[in-house]
């Protein structure tokens, strides 16, 4: 089975518009894996506009299955997943005022840097991922880092998905296959939800896990949180 790991940020960005503590991040994450989550997702930017270091922090003390800890590998935030020490780094090329992950790394061209932040979490036993997009040389690169895993970078697939997703799927379907011959673990992420994850993981080989986040939340206001859970881990048997 495809392991779900849920991205909390929309919880906190909802908990920081009015300030206080309403809703509680750590009781919902405690709730969210209740329901079966197999893992937790947080991406700390530097303004913390959402979910905040003391966040990270705090949910390394009550996460129970694996908390993945997402961000552009800035001092700041290399700092804070080295006191954290959670089970996933996945490093994402994103600006300071980016409103949302909106491209892969350039893994060739980043290459020495990739590997010197990579080799310094590997070194600290915490797992490691880069975030790619369906393109086989940036794959190909992501395999010469030393990183555990790369998740592709899904947003084209879900915004082709309702109209061509036999084309959507064919370059991320190729991405998995070569990533998978070079040693890499395949987990993915951004716009998956509960209309286009079921044929994507179908389609996707060796699909370790997806972060899911945005969707889900927004789903859970109609559908209930328990209820969407349970309702992706069913998609992703």
């Amino acid at each position: 089975m495809t392991k779900l790991s849920v991205n909390v940020n929309k919880i906190a960005t909802l908990r920081n518009s009015r300030g206080g503590n309403v809703p509680d991040l750590l009781k919902m994450v405690a709730d969210i894996e209740e329901f079966g989550s197999q893992g937790i997702t947080i991406h700390p930017r530097p303004d913390e506009r959402h979910i905040r270091y003391q966040d990270a922090r705090d949910l390394k003390k009550i996460v129970t299955t694996e908390l993945n800890i997402e961000g552009n590998p800035i001092p700041k935030f290399i700092d804070l997943v080295l006191e954290v020490k959670p089970t996933q780094v996945t490093l994402v090329p994103d600006s300071v005022d980016a409103i949302t992950s909106n491209a892969g790394w350039d893994t060739i061209k980043n290459r020495d840097f990739l590997k010197e932040v990579i080799s310094t979490f590997s070194e600290n036993g915490i797992r490691t991922s880069i975030f790619v997009d369906p393109d086989n040389q940036m794959v190909g690169g992501a395999a010469e880092t030393g990183a555990d895993r790369i998740e592709l970078y899904t947003e084209s697939y879900a915004k082709s998905y309702a109209t061509t997703r036999k084309n959507a799927i064919e370059p991320f379907v190729n991405a998995a296959d070569l990533a998978h011959k070079l040693g890499l673990g395949i987990n993915a992420g951004h716009d998956l939800s509960l209309e286009n994850v079921a044929y994507f993981k179908n389609n996707i080989g060796h699909l370790l896990e997806v972060s899911i986040g945005h969707a889900l939340i927004c789903e859970s206001l109609y559908l209930g949180l328990e209820n969407v859970v349970r309702m992706y881990l069913n998609k992703l048997k």
